[in-house]
């Protein structure tokens, strides 16, 4: 059986290539080959035994959906737009400065799959939605794999396809973002193009020819209260003189939607889209949380009920939910949470686990004290022991002392998180955080008054400063009083709400704020919650979680863990390709359902020491802008000519060519592999086809792409063009410049096939091999929105790598890949020569260029501006080779261009090739 130590077992970037897979018999992990089912988990009968996790539940429809988008994916997206073609090659492109998870990417496909693909491929799937007249799509994606990135590539999906093909159904360019509280909503404000700290350009959402377009979409993003109404009962057991009775569902639409109030075919997004269900009142009775469903139904009626009444009045085209645990309680009992039916695509925790997303989770599970019953350590779940559950159950005063079990739990978790503490120190601004879930008021009163009074003897945990309680019930009021603020008609209730609200919005800041340097939480390490903490709270500190309540359900202990579980730092190791682990330890909270690493005694590593990134207005006299131009038009000679001998070679393989696949009867969401047919590009059927496609053929298709790629700036005749071009491809594919060593198809007509499905790649070659011989003069195009950019224009970021303070640079700091970059940024800093400069890392300053028939960006290293006004573009290379060769020839025709529309300052370029050069490009270019 193949095992591994460490969980962490998969590329972020890739699709899983293994799991980890239970084995009840042995009660052991075993590493298995190939990707995990999409599937949850279940409590057994004999879930109470030691570390049985119960029955892993396969979702057939999502295995399903998930081979047919790989297959999909796999033929090149068939029936997709050209926007959408062109938003995934740059989501996927190998060379982003900003990649994107896998899971990222398959939730955006999964989502295109459904809206795009054609008909055939959805034939057999079918969505089970929860009642309503609009469809439900679910992504069940882990707290920490990023899904409000998916939301941002969502929203540009939609809008941009819908500016292009305004008639196109399948496409809304309005967006209506619920949220479950405020927490998550002030998360979701990168969502608004207009936000300066927006998504769509701090991960590079957006090609930025693009971004013109995203920006005439329109997004809204409300929290769920403002979808409440007051019905005809509430309205008579008010005092208020206003009798004008319920609104209609014309004027509740509009003072819900707003400035939208007037769109049609809208598309909802439900962010922890498990609040949003449709709730059966005749099952409230038999529900053991009785009080709990109430709530959590007042909240799921008004959300979903709300969306009713728009889609009624304005039509909802689809609603897109996100949720890393998206069950609601099926009436019964609390073990028998529903999973959504209409969830298309999952990638749960164990998968974010794996791949290294989140932190470990590290549970006790063994200790030398008196086992349980089940024989597990009394630490496993606290609140279940019999010493516990009745005292934590009852009315107490914050003076009652806490079972000796609880005092002992929180000195064992003191004791590591002290150690936690002096790892960090002078190495992290702020402290690592514990976090407590408690059941009840009563018990985090308890619990802060043991920490304050040194119950727990752990010194460093009493200073009642870094301590915070929290009330989730405060919390929730406060944020339902937010949305029906002045629009009681009642001066006092006003007064009152004002008054809760402001007690409640410093505790809020606090809470939202933990682990973040120069805010109201930067020094909180000891967070006390009453039920649980805010859905979006993003604190990336915490190293011990402490869980104080009934855990009955994978529901729960995965949203209470989830709390604690967002990385710090997401560098990859050189050496294996995957993250560092970063660990939280957890007592209280029975989590055998995933493998966790057990039995380590040394406490969490710190997070690596981060230096903040950012535009120093003290330096304002050092910005640096430049013309953002998208493209660059070419005006040609009049007369074409390509000198073959001087054109590169371009090889085409046959090993590399897809000449043959192999087909098979699909049944049940498997290929029947023992009836495989086969397409044979290669064999007699394909000749016939060939002989009718001759050479001549092949030579007018290419020059015709050329001819599409070269006309809409050509002044002169189009046939003559068109004929001069025929000649050039004649002349090439004639020539010894195409090569093909395979001797196999050195004849005629294979010769052809290989030619045929390699097409695009020769068009690109000959076309760059042309242009940049023949054109005599170039016409930069500029973004309409954002013309010039600027360093100012940098959003703050954080990172791990070398760096240091700048002299010359509007940039804070300089980061560093190597010693050879560091040195050349110190002879910046002190070169009588140099008057600004900044290294080119997350300032957006990007060429476009063309190898081997495929789209790539190059980031020049360096922007240096020079004494005597020219602007030095500098890259830092230490051995050369085609494709870099081709990137400067993009750069030198970058730098042409910008010198040609005569209304920036000279532009100049330069490699650098070893550290000694650097004093001697600078002085070449300042002369």
């Amino acid at each position: 059986m193949k095992t591994t130590e460490h969980l962490i077992i998969n590329s972020p970037y890739e699709k899983p290539e293994q799991h980890l897979k239970y084995i009840r018999e042995i009660r052991k992990f075993e590493l298995v080959e190939g990707r995990r089912p999409a599937g949850y988990i279940v409590a057994s009968e004999a879930s109470a035994s030691f570390d049985d996790p119960g029955h892993f539940i396969e979702l057939d429809l999502v295995n399903k959906i998930r081979e047919r988008v790989d297959r999909w994916r796999e033929a090149g997206y068939p029936g997709i737009t050209s926007i959408t073609k062109q938003l995934l090659e740059h989501w996927k492109n190998p060379e982003r400065e900003m990649k994107l998870f896998f899971c990222q990417l398959e939730a955006i496909e999964t989502l295109i799959w459904f809206i795009e693909a054609p008909d055939s491929e959805r034939q057999g799937i079918n969505i089970q939605g929860d009642g309503s007249s609009f469809q439900r799509l679910c992504s069940k994606m882990a707290t920490g794999s990023g899904k409000t990135v998916v939301m941002v590539m969502l929203i540009a999906w939609q809008v941009i396809n819908k500016v292009t093909y305004p008639k196109e159904t399948k496409f809304s360019k309005n967006i209506l973002v619920v949220s479950p509280g405020l927490t998550v909503k002030n998360r979701l404000q990168v969502l608004y193009q207009a936000n300066l700290k927006n998504y769509y350009q701090e991960f590079d959402i957006v090609p930025s020819d693009m971004f013109d377009r995203l920006r005439q979409g329109m997004v809204k993003v409300i929290n769920w209260h403002k979808l409440a109404w007051e019905t005809e009962d509430q309205l008579k057991r008010k005092r208020s003189v206003d009798k004008r009775g319920v609104k209609s569902d014309e004027a509740y639409v509009r003072e819900v939607l707003g400035e939208m109030a007037n769109a049609k075919n809208i598309l909802v997004i439900n962010d922890e889209a498990h609040h949003a269900w449709r709730f059966n009142p005749k099952a409230i009775g038999k529900y053991t949380r009785e009080r709990d469903l109430k709530d959590s139904a007042e909240e799921a009626t008004i959300w979903i009920g709300g969306l009713d009444r728009i889609h009624n009045k304005r039509g909802i085209m689809k609603c897109f939910d996100f949720s890393a645990t998206p069950f609601y309680p099926s009436g019964k009992k609390v073990t028998e949470d529903v999973l959504f039916s209409w969830i298309v695509s999952d990638f749960g925790l164990n998968d974010a686990i794996e791949s290294g997303l989140v932190k470990t989770p590290r549970v006790v599970i063994r200790d030398d004290g008196t086992l349980t019953k089940e024989m597990k350590a009394r630490f496993y779940h606290i609140y279940n022991d019999d010493e516990v559950k009745a005292d934590l159950s009852r009315k107490a005063e914050p003076h009652d002392p806490l079972p000796d079990l609880i005092t002992n739990a929180y000195y064992y978790l003191g004791v590591d998180w002290l150690e936690t503490l002096k790892r960090w120190e002078g190495k992290t601004e702020t402290p690592p955080v514990m976090i407590t879930v408690c059941n009840r008021t009563e018990t985090s009163a308890r619990i802060e008054f043991a920490f304050n009074r040194g119950k727990i003897r752990i010194n460093e945990l009493k200073d009642p400063d870094k301590i915070l309680r929290i009330d989730s019930k405060v919390l929730a009021e406060a944020e339902s009083k937010e949305e029906v603020l002045d629009i009681t008609g009642e001066d006092s209730e006003n007064e009152i709400i004002r008054s809760k609200k402001d007690q409640a919005e410093h505790l809020r800041k606090q809470v939202d704020t933990v682990g973040k340097v120069g805010q109201p939480g930067e020094n909180i390490q000891n967070v006390i919650s009453v039920g649980m903490l805010s859905e979006g709270w993003d604190a990336k500190t915490v190293t011990h979680i402490m869980g104080l309540r009934a855990f009955t359900s994978q529901l729960l202990c995965e949203q209470v863990v989830g709390r604690g579980l967002r990385r710090t730092s997401y560098e990859v190791n050189k050496e294996t390709g995957l993250f560092e682990p970063e660990y939280v330890n957890i007592f209280g909270i029975p989590f055998t359902f995933l493998p966790h690493e057990a039995g380590k005694d040394t406490p969490p590593e710190p997070p690596k020491p981060k230096t903040r990134i950012y535009v120093d207005e003290n330096k304002k006299e050092f910005e640096i802008t430049w013309p953002n131009i998208i493209r660059i038009n070419h005006i040609y000679m009049p007369k074409l000519s390509l000198d073959i001998s001087e054109v590169r070679e371009i090889e085409l393989k046959p090993e590399e060519t897809p000449l043959r696949v192999e087909l098979a009867p699909f049944l049940e969401g498997k290929p029947d592999v023992t009836k495989l047919s086969e397409i044979n590009l290669a064999d007699e059927k394909v000749e016939e086809m060939l002989k009718v496609l001759r050479k001549q053929r092949l030579i007018f298709e290419i020059s015709r792409d050329i001819y599409e790629q070269v006309q809409p700036t050509w002044k002169g005749n189009r046939e003559y063009l068109l004929m001069q071009l025929v000649k050039i491809v004649g002349d090439f594919i004639d020539s010894d410049k195409l090569v093909i060593k395979s001797k196999t198809y050195q004849e005629d007509l294979k010769k052809r096939l290989l030619i045929l499905l390699n097409l695009n790649k020769i068009v690109q070659h000959i076309f760059g091999a042309i242009r940049f011989e023949n054109t005599q003069g170039l016409v930069p195009i500029f973004d309409k929105e954002i013309p010039i950019k600027s360093t100012s224009r940098m959003i703050t970021w954080y990172t791990s790598k070398p760096c240091e303070i700048t002299k010359r640079s509007h940039i804070s700091h300089a980061v560093f890949d190597s010693s050879w970059e560091a040195s050349e940024a110190f002879e910046f800093d002190r070169n009588k020569n140099v008057t600004a400069w900044a290294k080119n890392d997350h300032l957006g300053f990007v060429i476009i260029y063309v190898y081997k028939g495929i789209i790539h960006k190059f980031y020049p290293d360096f922007l240096v501006k020079l004494s005597n006004g020219k602007m030095l573009i500098l890259e830092v290379k230490g051995e050369d080779n085609q494709q870099n060769k081709i990137k400067r020839e993009y750069l030198n025709e970058l730098v042409q261009a910008v010198n040609s529309d005569g209304r920036f300052d000279r532009w100049c370029w330069d490699v650098s090739f070893r550290t000694s050069d650097i004093q001697d490009i600078i002085e070449k270019h300042s002369k």
